[in-house]
C-alpha cells in the first residue's frame, strides 16, 4: 500500500527570550531552583511548576516574573519551581527541540515504583527524586507546558472529575482535555494523590501554545494568575499587572479515548495537523502507520496534540478524543 508523506515539519521561530534563571539557582529549600514561601496562616500548599521540558520556556518566564515580583502568599504556602534545569541550560536556538530532556522525559517517571527503584538512573530521575519531598506536600499543582505545534492552548485535566471541576473553575483555556496520560510513563500531574479520586489533592497541566510564540507567555501568565486566585492564597492586587485576560465565551471538554502510538519510524499524517482538528465522519484516514491507514473511530473525532517531532517506536504521536455533550 502506498501513501503520501507528510510535508516537512515547520520550523517555528524562537520569538521569545529565554530568561536567565541562574540568580534563583540556590532555591530556599535546600533544593536547587525551588522556592517555597509560607504565609504562616492556614491555607493550601500551591505549586507552580515550569520547565518540565527544557525547551518549554513560557512557564519559566512566568515563574521568574513571580520571583522577580517578590510574590508572597497571604494564606497557605506557595512553591515556585524550575524543574528540568539541566535540559534548559542546554537549549540551542539552532536545534530548539533537542533540549526537551537530557536522558529521558521528565514527565514520564512519576510513580513511586520508578522513583524508588535504585537500579534506575538518569538526569531526570535525579531531579525528580530531589523535588519529590516538596511535591509530596503540595495540595494544588499547576504544571506549565507548551506544544511542538502551533495549536490553540488547552488544559489537560487528567481523567478524574476533580480535574474537570478545577478546569471549569479556572475557566480558561477554552479546551479541556480529559485523558489517562501516556503509555510511556506517568506524568507529574497524575502523581500520587493528584491522580487519586479519593484524595483532595488536585493538579492541572496547561499547554499554553507553541513553545516559542509570545502568545504562549500570555496564556501562562493568565493561567497562573487564575490558579493562584482560585486557590485563595493571594489577592488580585498581589499579582503582576496585566496578567489576567478576558475569559473565553465557553469551555469545551474533550475526552481522550485512545492514543495513536508509533511502532516504528514509519508514521505519516494525512495532513499538516497541529491540534484540535475535528473530523465529522468516522473512518476518516488521518495517517498511516507502517503503511496501514489510521482512521477516526467515531464521528466528531478530535486530534489532540499531533506531532512527529519526537517520532520513535513507542511514542504517542496523537491522541483521539470525543467531545462531551
Amino acid at each position: 500500500m502506498t501513501h503520501q508523506p507528510t510535508a516537512p515539519l515547520e520550523a517555528y521561530p524562537v520569538d521569545v527570550a529565554f530568561p536567565d534563571i541562574r540568580p534563583y539557582a540556590a532555591g530556599n529549600t535546600g533544593i536547587p531552583y525551588l522556592h517555597t514561601f509560607d504565609s504562616g496562616r492556614p491555607g493550601p500548599h500551591v505549586m507552580v511548576n515550569a520547565l518540565t521540558h527544557g525547551n518549554e520556556v513560557c512557564g519559566a518566564i512566568a515563574v521568574k516574573a513571580l520571583l522577580d515580583h517578590g510574590l508572597r502568599p497571604r494564606r497557605g504556602r506557595l512553591t515556585l519551581a524550575f524543574a528540568n534545569v539541566d535540559a534548559y541550560h542546554r537549549f540551542d536556538p539552532a536545534s530548539p527541540d533537542a533540549s526537551r530532556f537530557v536522558d529521558q522525559d521528565f514527565n514520564r517517571v512519576w510513580t513511586a515504583k520508578v522513583l524508588d527503584d535504585a537500579s534506575l538512573d538518569s538526569s531526570e530521575l535525579r531531579r525528580a527524586r530531589a523535588m519529590r519531598p516538596v511535591i509530596d506536600t503540595v495540595g494544588l499543582l499547576l504544571d506549565l507546558h507548551s506544544m511542538h505545534e502551533k495549536s490553540r492552548p488547552l488544559i489537560v485535566s487528567g481523567p478524574l472529575d476533580k480535574g474537570i471541576a478545577l478546569s471549569r473553575a479556572l475557566g480558561a483555556p477554552a479546551d479541556v482535555i480529559v485523558d489517562e496520560g501516556h503509555p510511556e510513563g506517568r506524568r507529574m500531574r497524575d502523581y500520587d494523590g493528584f491522580g487519586d479520586a479519593a484524595s483532595p489533592r488536585n493538579a492541572l497541566l496547561i499547554e499554553c501554545g507553541q513553545h516559542w510564540e509570545p502568545a504562549a507567555v500570555t496564556v501562562a501568565q493568565d493561567s497562573t494568575a487564575r490558579f493562584l486566585l482560585h486557590a485563595g492564597i493571594v489577592d488580585a492586587s498581589d499579582l503582576p499587572a496585566g496578567w489576567l485576560q478576558p475569559l473565553a465565551a465557553a469551555q469545551r471538554v474533550v475526552r481522550v479515548t485512545e492514543p495513536v502510538v508509533a511502532t516504528s519510524m514509519d508514521f505519516r499524517f494525512a495532513g499538516p495537523y497541529t491540534g484540535l482538528e475535528t473530523f465529522t465522519e468516522a473512518g476518516t484516514v488521518i495517517g498511516w502507520r507502517d503503511g496501514a491507514p489510521v482512521v477516526t473511530p467515531y464521528p466528531d473525532c478530535v486530534l489532540v496534540m499531533p506531532s512527529l517531532r519526537q517520532l520513535r517506536p513507542g511514542v504517542t504521536v496523537v491522541r483521539l478524543g470525543r467531545p462531551e455533550r
